[in-house]
């Protein structure tokens, strides 16, 4: 009987111990490292347009030209000035533009830059260089 009571303790040993074994590697740090990566990446269209900046620029060795004016205002200002959000005034509407236009264009321009009323500075465009602010208030005039 002590032989069987012996094997008995040493099956129930050698699963405790595979158990334990196994328990040990779910819970290494390569294991936790595995099971907690994200599953994706959320980007903003802000973000693509540096991303592709950054692309276009890193294939060659020239600097990357300044954003049109439209594509500056399609990624950046349209959110507000296509929708009048927050009292902006509509891209192509007059009337609304009226009162700004006669301030003139310098003065659009600084606003633009430095942040006017409810528009911060830059609007929606931290990564536009000075030339790209200016391509998209000339834009936006353009089409009053």
């Amino acid at each position: 009987m002590s032989l069987l009571k012996n094997l008995l303790l040493a099956g129930v040993a050698a699963a405790a111990l595979s158990g334990m074994a196994y328990a040990a590697n779910e819970m290494s740090p390569e294991a936790i490292n595995d099971r907690t990566q994200p599953v994706g990446s959320v980007y903003t269209a802000a973000d693509l347009v540096g991303i592709v900046d950054t692309v276009a620029a890193s294939d060659s060795d020239e600097p990357a030209a300044p954003r049109s004016g439209e594509a500056v205002y399609n990624a950046s200002c349209s959110a507000c000035h296509g929708t009048g959000a927050a009292g902006a005034p509509i891209k192509g509407n007059a009337e609304q533009w009226a009162s700004h236009v006669a301030k003139g264009r310098d003065t659009l321009i600084q606003h633009a830059l430095q942040g006017f009323n409810a528009m911060p500075p830059r609007g929606a465009c931290g990564n536009c260089s000075d030339e790209e602010i200016t391509n998209a208030v000339d834009y936006m005039l353009d089409a009053i």
